[in-house]
């Protein structure tokens, strides 16, 4: 009855009120703040209290069912607040995360369509403070569908503060901090989150209420074995799927005591998670395989350091995790006797599809292998001609072959660029995008992407999205991007660049190009490397082939396969050689 009343529920309800009734004293939310040492625990009762006065503020300020609401913050009780005060209230819920620039927050907005933004005046990471309020205010300039910016205080410091801003604190004080909840249908939007694509433009996948809960509640549960009373440490930003399903609507509809993480792995030391596990006693552990590679590299006493006795499951998610950081993972940190999960899932899935738990108990989890699907979910694997494969010691395209509760419904405001980008490739089926293998005892691996999508320490990001932003270079009019394995990152991308005409200025022009991606998607997405070429390699109907790019920055060039319908072969032997010579000039 909790979950459908007539079809109708409040994910609010589920994740607040049904706790209160039993242990409106059992901790929701435990905030390590980016200050070392400084945790503030919020009950279920105070983040109702919270909750309910925020959405009563959103509604004061006009915002009703069925409204777009965009939340740029960093990870905080009062982000979760603002979340649920939008899901309490019916409106749908956008974050951007707080890294993101005033571009790419724009242009989240006007897709959207949204109403309203809620920020802080600063964010504190790693020991620095980043301008939220001041990139708002570049964003919306641009962005008239936003009636008002409500500004929280995360710094005691003064920001500029307009006709629209309203201070949020001032605001929630006033606020009764009762808020009835609206009745939702199961299949009312509950969050839009923009994900990149093959193509430059980002897509606001929707995601719905019943479903898309009862996906993450269980999830969260079954494959974490959680248990009540335990702390469940998931180090995902708000602004990413991860930490919508396992930060925020998972663990809270289960009733858990889930940790906000609003610092970096390295500050102030690179022993911060273990010291993290060790004071807030954190029993499930949740991280990207980038951070555990980044941390891998300083060794291993700053994890011993620290006591990780209170951890039972440890996690990998945002992209496969290689065998060396899944070993250390292990056996360094979860000290060999801690269950490693090595999840595959999706922004697009809304929650762990394949993962080596649930399963029997004691069953054997194989190193950096995602390994089972989860109640429900159905792999197949799919060869070049749209046929399934079948057997095992096989790989292919991974497609899911029924649907799921945690599924996305649409692309907002684009159901055909949906239907385009997950049902048209093999029709019958959702397509995932990567490539998987299906091991001799019928365990999924997944091999990577597929298309001209890249994983930068675990964000996937469209080729295309760099491209675009480097094509606004006036002295650059091609470019193509290609992502190379990277040692911490797990991929980064690489940018092959064609310039107008022959300059001194390279250095400046590559330096121009990085500040340019980093303005206009983010810092994460600059190329770490940047070639000039003479020419790319094209089709003679004038389409890049970007696998040629990936054989020359991968080393694979005496494979280089089918150049035939290249306008010019000869174009690969220039590219080789312009490689070369960067290769040396950068060893040198």
């Amino acid at each position: 009855a909790r979950w459908f009343l007539g079809g109708r529920l409040n994910v609010s309800v589920n994740c607040l009120d049904q706790h209160i009734e039993k242990s409106p004293d059992r901790v929701a939310l435990i905030w390590e703040r980016d200050e070392p040492g400084t945790a503030v625990h919020v009950t279920y009762r105070e983040l109702q209290d919270l909750t309910c006065r925020l959405a009563n503020t959103l509604k004061k300020y006009g915002i009703q069912k069925g409204d777009r609401v965009a939340i740029y913050m960093s990870v905080s009780p009062l982000s979760v607040a603002a979340m649920l005060a939008c899901a309490r209230i019916g409106a749908v819920h956008t974050v951007v995360f707080a890294g993101f620039s005033a571009e790419s927050l724009a242009g989240r907005i006007m897709d959207s369509g949204c109403k309203a933004v809620i920020t802080y005046n600063q964010g504190v990471r790693g020991g620095r403070t980043i301008e939220l309020k001041a990139t708002v205010d570049e964003a919306v300039k641009n962005c008239p569908s936003i009636k008002h910016v409500f500004v929280a205080q995360r710094t005691d410091n003064k920001v500029h503060m307009g006709d629209r801003d309203i201070p949020l604190e001032e605001e929630m004080t006033k606020a009764d901090s009762i808020c009835t909840p609206e009745s939702m249908d199961s299949e009312d939007v509950l969050f839009m989150l923009y994900t990149s694509g093959s193509t430059g433009k980002p897509k606001g996948i929707v995601h719905t209420q019943a479903g898309y809960l009862l996906y993450a509640a269980l999830t969260h549960k079954y494959v974490f074995d959680y248990q009540q009373g335990d702390v469940f440490g998931c180090v995902a930003d708000i602004g990413w799927i991860t930490g919508h399903s396992y930060v925020v609507y998972g663990p809270l509809c289960n009733g858990a005591t889930s940790v906000l993480f609003e610092s970096t792995p390295v500050y102030p030391d690179p022993g911060r998670y273990w010291e993290v596990v060790q004071r807030l006693k954190i029993n499930q552990f949740y991280g990207a395989p980038t951070a555990i590679r980044l941390l891998l590299n300083y060794g291993e006493e700053w994890v011993k350091k620290y006591d990780r006795s209170s951890l039972k499951v440890l996690g990998s998610v945002g992209e496969p995790i290689n065998k060396e950081a899944w070993q250390w993972f292990h056996q360094v940190v979860g000290e060999g006797r801690c269950t490693l999960v090595d999840t595959w899932w999706q922004t697009e899935t809304g929650g762990i599809c394949i993962a080596p738990r649930p399963s029997e108990e004691k069953a054997e989890i194989v190193p950096a292998m995602a390994m089972r699907p989860f109640f429900g979910i159905v792999p197949v694997l799919m060869d070049e001609n749209g046929e399934v494969i079948e057997g095992n010691d096989v790989s292919g395209a991974l497609c899911i072959a029924q649907p799921w509760p945690g599924m996305a419904r649409t692309i907002h405001g684009d159901h055909q660029r949906f239907v385009d980008a997950y049902f048209k490739a093999y029709p019958g089926y959702y397509f995932t995008g990567d490539g998987a293998y299906r091991s001799h005892k019928g365990y999924y691996q997944i091999t990577g992407r597929m298309d001209d999508v890249i994983n930068i320490s675990g964000h996937r990001l469209g080729t295309a999205e760099i491209e675009d932003a480097m094509a606004d270079h006036p002295e650059v009019p091609e470019t193509a991007v290609v992502g190379y394995p990277h040692k911490i990152k797990g991929e980064g991308a690489f940018a092959f660049i064609v310039l107008k005409e022959q300059t001194a200025r390279v250095d400046h022009i590559k330096e121009e190009l990085k500040t340019i991606v980093a303005s206009k998607i983010a810092k994460y997405a600059v190329p770490d490397h940047i070639l000039v070429v003479k020419r790319l390699p094209k089709t003679r109907s004038g389409k890049i082939m970007r696998r040629l790019l990936r054989k020359v920055v991968t080393e694979q060039s005496s494979n280089m396969g089918d150049v035939t319908t290249l306008d010019d072969p000869n174009v690969v032997k220039e590219i080789l050689d312009a490689y070369q010579k960067y290769k040396e000039k950068n060893s040198s």
